[in-house]
């Protein structure tokens, strides 16, 4: 167990200082690295992903409210956004998590592979929105927000990817829009958390340490680790080329893309 502890801090580590440097959302890299780790770990195929998945979720938790602190402190975070569409994203969210729940391992691979080729796309050609209209009224918020907690809980993000998009599109400033997401990825986090929680609940093949398919080891690594290192990539991203890292990094997700894709056609033509 002290040498799956160490993985993970490790894993946590990683994400920590890349979340920080390249101001992605962590479960970009943790659900991959995860996914290597559990089954390094000899997890059973069929629950990888879940794992994976859920416990991204929850390491999101803790590593989303020193990220929306910060830009609290900074006036960056719109509060009056993040109450109109709170409770879209944690009916959409907590809806992800029961889909996920019922869809095979290598379906939700192919789904966060195909996530992943769009985030790398945007990073390589760094498309933006134009400011083109305003926050919609509450109706419009509930579905937008439902969007964004379904996706997040299928591929194990915090919404970042596509809350801020969407709030440059409404015509919030940039640095507004990174910091409302931030806010927007606790809820997010919760309700993705409760849902694995819940919908793993019971499941008598699940490894030892689990809630549900929250995979506790690893989010105790993860989560320790990240937030002692996100304020180093913070860091570094004041002293290195971050736009070109950033297309070394979207290089990298499409070669973990194009691994995930390979491993998931081999179990489905085997």
């Amino acid at each position: 167990m002290i040498t799956v502890l160490l993985v993970y801090l490790v894993v946590g580590a990683i994400a920590g200082v890349l979340a920080g440097l390249l101001g992605i959302g962590g479960g970009l890299i943790i659900v991959p690295m995860m996914v290597f780790t559990l089954n390094w770990q000899g997890i059973p195929h069929e629950l990888v992903m879940h794992l994976a998945l859920g416990s991204s979720m929850a390491s999101i938790i803790f590593t989303s409210i020193s990220s929306f602190r910060a830009h609290h402190k900074r006036g960056a975070v719109h509060w009056d956004v993040v109450r109109r569409i709170v409770l879209g994203i944690f009916a959409g969210t907590f809806l992800g998590t029961t889909i996920a729940s019922r869809m095979g391992t290598d379906l939700l691979k192919g789904f966060f592979v195909i996530f992943i080729f769009y985030v790398a796309i945007q990073m390589l050609t760094s498309k933006k929105p134009k400011p083109s209209r305003q926050i919609p009224g509450n109706l419009g918020m509930f579905g937008v927000g439902s969007g964004i907690g379904v996706v997040s809980a299928l591929v194990g993000i915090g919404g970042g990817t596509l809350s801020v998009p969407f709030m440059v599109w409404c015509n919030l400033p940039v640095h507004h829009a990174i910091g409302t997401s931030a806010a927007i990825g606790f809820p997010i986090a919760i309700a993705g958390t409760i849902g694995y929680i819940f919908n793993g609940w019971g499941n008598p093949t699940l490894p030892a340490f689990s809630l549900g398919y929250i995979y506790l080891p690893a989010v105790a690594g993860i989560a320790c680790a990240s937030v002692l290192t996100a304020p180093l990539g913070v860091r570094l991203a004041h002293r290195l080329p971050v736009d070109k890292l950033k297309k070394v990094f979207a290089i990298l997700l499409m070669l973990v893309g194009t691994r995930m894709l390979v491993n998931v056609m081999r179990v489905v033509l085997a």
